[in-house]
């Protein structure tokens, strides 16, 4: 249960607008309230507006009060993409990648996703805990306030269980919001080599109906030399039977049409999305699937960006997240987020915003209780160190984030 709070002594109340993903131009659209307050009661948004209306005939002996100062609020982040749950570390082979070995080479050696998930198979639950109650703190301090979690490195039904109650457990012990992915179609483990349709056919008949009450959504890495399309679907297309919400990793490495498949299926969102296509765009525009887009991991493998700036042309909602991993992308930075979108994929800091906030939370179909200050939704948000949210762009690669509030609960002083 959350707090009764009083926000106030704000620069300016920052947010979207909304209880779904933002399309388009309209991303660029942000509600600013300056000199504004916000009143908080039972975790909820009981209003918001300029100071002097809204706390006129209030009683603030009853509320907590949260001076912010003379700076700016936002919503809490939505990191809507990330792999936080795992064992071990791959810093060696970060060192070989910056060397110029190839991917492949590594693999040859036991490294990639393999490495971890041997790791994360030898991890008692209690170190994939701790492990990843550490990370969820310095989700906080960058002022996340839900995050997505995927499975997918156990590639077994003992780990992949294991890695999912994890993540169920710190969901009811931390402050932090946690929407729970089943990814087992990750990759094909060695005991299945050259057998992955073997692999395709447990997940759906024996992993699947097992997890299904485990995680909200079911993910799949669709692509070339990973799963096929076809596979893809029947794991999409069987999860979504057994009422799972579908989301998958499409079009990162080359055009696979992965993005054409998230409309098709009508995915909640399709991510990565590097080599989509132009049809592969509009399809996901028009059957309102989220673009989940991961500057970071492109930063870290020296890859062109996803085109954000050609999709919200094209009317799509662009969501922003880490892809936290220890593999590709070793990084939760949303100040680097926010520095990669503004400055290399041509996003405003508007969009950034949306992108970060709404449209992350409809990418977790969370949408229509977090992502956006306004009566009614959870009292999520974060209280900037200066006045105008120009500066999350301007103070390049900063952390900004002086508080966080979660359901009216301060959880960062």
């Amino acid at each position: 249960m959350g707090r009764n709070l009083i926000v106030k002594n704000t620069s300016q109340i920052v947010t979207p607008s909304g209880r779904s993903a933002v399309f388009g131009k309209e991303m660029g659209s942000l509600k600013i309230i300056e000199n504004g307050a916000i009143i908080i009661e039972d975790g909820i948004i009981k209003a918001l507006g300029k100071e002097e209306e809204i706390l006129k005939d209030i009683n603030e002996e009853n509320y907590e009060i949260l001076d912010c100062k003379g700076n700016a609020v936002l919503p809490g982040f939505v990191d809507s993409h990330t792999h936080f749950v795992f064992g071990g570390y791959r810093e060696e082979e970060f060192s070989w990648r910056l060397r110029g070995d190839s991917y492949m080479s590594i693999m040859e050696r036991g490294g990639g996703i393999v490495n971890t998930v041997t790791k994360t198979r030898e991890a008692s639950f209690n170190e994939l805990y701790e492990s990843g109650k550490r990370r969820l703190k310095t989700m906080i301090d960058f002022g996340v306030t839900t995050v997505e979690g995927k499975s997918g490195y156990g590639l077994d039904l003992e780990t992949e269980i294991k890695q999912l109650e994890v993540m169920e457990k710190l969901n009811k012990d931390s402050d932090i919001d946690i929407a729970i992915t089943f990814m087992g179609a990750h990759a094909t483990p060695a005991e299945y080599k050259e057998r992955e349709k073997q692999y395709v056919d447990f997940i759906i008949e024996e992993v699947l109906p097992k997890v299904k009450d485990k995680a909200e959504f079911c993910d799949v890495f669709c692509e070339k030399n990973v799963f096929s399309i076809e596979d893809s679907r029947n794991i999409l297309l069987k999860a979504k039977e057994l009422n799972m919400k579908v989301k998958l990793h499409a079009d990162e490495i080359v055009p696979f049409k992965g993005a054409e498949l998230s409309g098709e299926i009508k995915a909640v969102s399709a991510d990565h999305l590097l080599k989509a296509s132009k049809e592969g765009m509009d399809d996901m525009r028009d059957n309102k699937v989220v673009s989940t887009l991961l500057p970071c991991t492109a930063f870290s493998l020296k890859e062109e960006y996803a085109k954000g700036r050609e999709m919200i042309d094209r009317g799509l909602a662009v969501a922003l997240a880490s892809d936290l991993n220890p593999g590709s992308c070793f990084t939760n930075s949303i100040p680097l987020i926010i520095a990669l979108s503004t400055i290399y994929m041509n996003l405003s800091i508007e969009e950034t915003i949306t992108a970060l906030t709404l449209n992350g939370a409809a990418a977790i179909d969370r949408s229509n209780v977090i992502g956006s200050l306004e009566e009614g939704k959870q009292g999520d948000l974060i209280v900037l160190s200066y006045p105008s949210y120009k500066f999350l762009c301007y103070n390049i690669g900063m952390n900004l984030v002086d508080k966080v509030v979660k359901n009216g609960c301060i959880i960062k002083k």
